[in-house]
């Protein structure tokens, strides 16, 4: 039986390869190549920089809030160590199968410093984490309720898969089996995060910071999308694009794929299409977003080479957390 489980861990990285490979190929065979290539327009550099300087800033506030709900659970994390972390994580989460592995090197790490407790180290990243998809699936229903247009999108969706044959509906599957391994694990989990939850993310004196920073995340990844179209070419309007964005992010929690890759295409072309708009515009804009995204988690591979072997790698996290907060 270990030996199975030890395989299929090997296993895990080619099949999530491969399963982005293969979902970026039903797309192109949807859309087709020449279209996707006439949705790319010359790329602005003034919209390329604003994305990467939103990414710091969307970068800056997830440390942030990684750092609340540790020091929360009293595992001491200093924000410059927790900023520098979370560039790596970033990165190796873009190159790395399956989307969660930075994360939980981040974990592993923060439980190895001095002064952290180990099972608060790996519970403070994965609230942070659910966090910003709670919030992400929140805005998704708010922009149902807020726009009449978006109503009926469930019911668009499923006339936009309608028709695309076994590949739509081979993908729609593997995603039910993932999210269904997923809630399998949950249950166990969940049980010994529920308390860690109450104290870091819904006390009453914490509540209010941690909604704010998951919004304003949120709403960075949107304004980086939008960033992304104007900078190809794409004429979306962006008050319409906002809100189909929250959509295709929230398909990319599916850990299924490299980094999102493929999730993310399949997805922004059934909504695109679903909304009445052009698919290979939302395919563009997608492939921009991922690129623009990898390229803003550059400064984590300089984190990686820089990396030194220390006894006390986080010094200033020891020394400068308080129990109450930031």
């Amino acid at each position: 039986m270990i030996g199975h489980l030890h395989r299929t861990r090997r296993l895990q990285p080619v099949l999530r390869t491969g399963a982005s490979l293969g979902l970026l190929a039903a797309v192109l065979w949807w859309i087709e190549p020449h279209a996707l290539v006439a949705a790319f327009g010359a790329p602005e550099p003034a919209w390329l920089a604003l994305a990467l300087a939103i990414g710091v800033l969307q970068t800056a506030l997830s440390a942030w809030r990684w750092r609340l709900t540790a020091v929360r659970l009293g595992a001491p994390l200093g924000f410059t160590h927790a900023l520098r972390e979370y560039y790596l994580a970033s990165f190796l989460n873009q190159v790395l199968p399956g989307g969660v592995m930075g994360d939980a090197a981040r974990a592993w790490r923060h439980a190895s410093l001095p002064g952290a407790a180990r099972d608060a180290a790996w519970q403070a990243v994965v609230i942070e984490r659910s966090s910003g998809q709670l919030a992400l699936l929140l805005v998704v229903v708010a922009s149902v309720l807020a726009s009449p247009a978006l109503h009926g999108m469930p019911a668009q969706l499923a006339s936009a898969v309608e028709g695309r044959g076994m590949i739509w509906a081979g993908t729609l599957a593997a995603a039910a089996i993932a999210v269904a391994i997923l809630v399998r694990r949950a249950r166990v989990v969940l049980r010994g995060l529920a308390r860690a939850t109450q104290q870091a993310l819904l006390a009453r004196d914490v509540v209010v910071r941690q909604s704010l920073a998951s919004l304003l995340i949120v709403a960075s990844y949107v304004a980086v999308w939008l960033c992304c179209m104007r900078m190809i070419g794409i004429g979306t309007p962006p008050a319409q694009a906002a809100a189909l964005v929250p959509w295709v992010l929230l398909a990319m929690a599916i850990p299924l794929s490299v980094a999102g890759w493929g999730i993310r295409e399949g997805a922004a072309a059934l909504v695109w299409q679903a909304a009445g708009l052009d698919a290979a515009a939302g395919v563009a804009a997608s492939v921009s977003y991922g690129l623009v995204v990898l390229l803003s988690t550059l400064p984590g591979a300089l984190v990686l080479q820089r990396r030194k072997p220390a006894a006390h790698p986080a010094a200033d996290a020891a020394v400068t957390c308080r129990a109450d907060g930031p």
